[in-house]
């Protein structure tokens, strides 16, 4: 009874130390914190539109097809490839804070842009955008995120950074695709389809993501 009552009690220290360590890799600090929430936000709310953008162009817009679906990710991808590699040239790391707040100002622009488009030359031209966007944030982000993961915790802050982000998309990815598919609203002179209340539900959440940008200081750019 004893030896059993021994082990009982090691399993139940052993399960303990596991969740004390867990809380404290919790316990990041507040540059990755705002990092990660932001992200949840901004790549979560970009989930709602991630099922329904290529079906939206194609019976939304008066001259969208598949091929302007594929047209348009094209153009993201060049401008978001070539200009990362020009800034990152260009600008130090005591730019990071700034290009990253410009940069989700523009990204979370998008969406609203993707209310008003009427055609695929709109629509080019908000890619075009966003790629800068994506361009001026995507790294600064990095670049702020690996400088402030912490030694002991960093395998367990990027897993929590997907998996927030993970969790995020699939969740709005399924309320996306149903709002478009069932909703509508109508007031006075307004009138929006379910398409376009996912891009202003889009637009809002980050927002709210890029404003959480703002409660990082300065002090944060000593470390990259």
């Amino acid at each position: 009874m004893k030896r059993g009552k021994g082990r009982t009690l090691s399993r139940k220290s052993s399960l303990r130390q596991k969740w004390i360590c867990f809380l404290e890799n919790l316990k990041m600090n507040k540059t990755l914190g705002i990092l990660i929430i932001s992200d949840i936000f901004i790549l979560g709310g970009f989930g709602l539109i991630t099922p329904i953008l290529a079906i939206f162009i194609e019976g939304g817009l008066a001259d969208g097809t598949v091929f302007a679906a594929g047209a348009a990710s094209m153009i993201w991808f060049f401008t978001y490839s070539i200009l990362q590699i020009v800034f990152s040239y260009k600008f130090n790391p005591k730019d990071r804070l700034w290009m990253l707040r410009l940069g989700t100002i523009i990204i979370a622009l998008v969406p609203f842009g993707y209310m008003f488009m009427t055609s695929v030359n709109h629509l080019y031209i908000i890619e075009f955008l966003y790629g800068i966007g994506a361009a001026f944030a995507y790294p600064s982000w990095s670049s702020l995120f690996t400088a402030h993961l912490e030694k002991g915790a960093r395998g367990f802050q990027y897993s929590l950074h997907s998996s927030g982000v993970g969790f995020a998309a699939a969740i709005t990815a399924g309320v996306g695709g149903w709002i478009a598919d069932n909703l509508s609203f109508s007031f006075g002179l307004i009138n929006l389809t379910g398409f376009q209340i996912v891009f202003l539900l889009t637009g809002i959440v980050s927002v709210a993501g890029l404003l959480f940008l703002f409660n990082i200081e300065k002090k944060a750019l000593k470390r990259t």
